[in-house]
């Protein structure tokens, strides 16, 4: 590769990609391919047009690269759950901030937005599908979210987090294994000496709340008066907690099937006056932050959120490219502290 040329630009006029190419040596084709993601460029050319437009200055006009490319370089991060779960479950911002992160490598910026309401999904729906993003990442998807869908029908690139419910043949998704992670859970139970397993589950219009409780019936059948319902809050954990031990006083151990919800489980069994582990052994799922801050620490199912938010952009990069959807399972692990 020949020796860089020095360049000579004017004060105050913004370097180009020609100056790029005149630092590093390179055709200005060279640059452009490098810019446009380093198809067919040799390691070492790369490493030169990085130096280059690091040594002078020049940034990327989005704007141009859009009209050039017919892309947006943006994906929204679309999350239909009130306003409030954000902030309380911290779940969702490990996930945002594994998603931002991946993205951030490719140079794409990540859009967040909030859908709760009917209202809400039906004129983000119509903003979505005008050109404004390159693709979507749906998080806490439930069933019936006429997202999914319209989303589909237009043909925008799509990735659920979770199974979409009704759509696992049509729309790509990245969900941990739910369903074994609950057996994991109920069957460690078991082994360690409980009988009277009780389960709280999340919201049933959920991938995960579906498979969690099949996988506690796979492990143990369990009986109605055994399961309560919550939908990922700790006030739902707390509440679902306090119907049980009216049902069933005689339970010794509880599933949950999220951390938060766990937590406010273990809230409402210290006020009931019922030991954790030695009365009531209590599990839960996530393995979030939560889980290192309850009294006695939460024995939890690990589900690895960078990782998830991780394979989710690489979907959906790999359908904005042209790919087809595909989907990912990604494998739960025991984790065991002080609750269970």
């Amino acid at each position: 590769m020949p020796e860089p040329r020095e360049t000579r630009r004017r004060p105050g006029r913004r370097p180009t990609i020609n100056d790029v190419a005149a630092a590093a040596g390179v055709s200005r084709g060279t640059v452009s391919r490098v810019l446009n993601g380093g198809h067919d460029v040799s390691d070492a050319a790369q490493e030169a047009v990085e130096r280059a437009m690091r040594k002078t200055g020049y940034v990327v006009n989005q704007h141009a690269r859009s009209l050039v490319t017919q892309r947006s370089q943006s994906v929204a991060f679309i999350l239909s759950e009130p306003q409030e779960r954000l902030f309380e479950d911290p779940n969702f911002n490990v996930l945002l901030h594994s998603c931002t992160q991946a993205l951030a490598k490719q140079d794409i910026t990540l859009l967040l937005t909030l859908a709760s309401s009917l209202e809400d999904r039906k004129r983000l729906g119509r903003y979505l599908t005008g050109g404004h993003v390159d693709g979507a990442l749906l998080v806490s998807t439930h069933s019936g979210n006429p997202l999914i869908p319209e989303l589909l029908a237009r043909g925008l690139p799509v990735v659920a987090c979770g199974k979409p419910l009704g759509y696992e043949r049509q729309a790509a998704y990245v969900a941990a294994d739910d369903r074994d992670g609950a057996r994991q859970m109920v069957s460690y139970l078991l082994s360690s000496g409980r009988r009277r397993i009780a389960t709280i589950t999340g919201p049933l219009d959920t991938s995960g709340g579906v498979e969690r409780l099949a996988g506690y019936r796979e492990a143990l059948g369990g009986q109605p008066e055994l399961v309560a319902h919550g939908d990922y809050t700790r006030a739902s954990g707390e509440a679902a907690m306090l119907q049980l031990l009216e049902r069933a006083p005689d339970l010794d151990a509880i599933f949950v099937a999220s951390d938060l919800m766990a937590a406010g489980a273990m809230t409402a069994l210290h006020r009931a006056g019922r030991r954790v582990p030695v009365d009531v052994a209590v599990g839960g799922f996530d393995d979030s932050q939560i889980a290192t801050t309850t009294q006695p620490l939460l024995t939890t199912v690990r589900q690895s959120y960078p990782r998830i938010g991780a394979e989710m952009v690489r979907l959906l990069l790999s359908q904005i490219d042209g790919e087809s959807p595909a989907a990912v399972i990604i494998p739960t692990e025991l984790v065991i502290r002080e609750s269970a």
